[in-house]
């Protein structure tokens, strides 16, 4: 199973930032699946790639610290496929991701 992480700081509320996720998910060909005040699961949709391929995202919002005023998006992105490449569909699909949340906001990526 192809799997990748990064984690992003924002100084807005949850709410624009879960908002701004579902728009990077749907900039990025995925739908989301679900949504709720702390996680956000998108999958891309079916028809470009065999259903091994097809990538998911999963992510978790950490409302802010007490005094820290800054908020954290955990995201998950994987699938099926084994990862014998490092250039898979899953590794395309995660800069692609990134991307989109860094070129909508100003998010830190760490």
């Amino acid at each position: 199973m192809a799997r990748y992480s990064c984690s992003f700081y924002s100084p807005q509320p949850a709410g624009t930032l879960r908002q701004h996720l579902s728009q990077a998910l749907k900039a990025c060909n995925f739908e989301v699946i679900h949504d709720d005040p702390e996680y956000i699961v998108g999958r891309e949709i079916p028809g470009r790639v065999a259903y091994s391929k097809l990538v998911v995202v999963e992510a978790l919002v950490d409302k802010p610290e007490q005094g820290r005023g800054q908020a954290k998006i955990n995201c998950v992105l994987k699938n099926e496929e084994l990862p014998l490449r490092q250039d898979n569909h899953c590794r395309q699909v995660f800069d692609i991701f990134k991307r989109a949340v860094q070129e909508r906001t100003s998010w830190q990526l760490t």
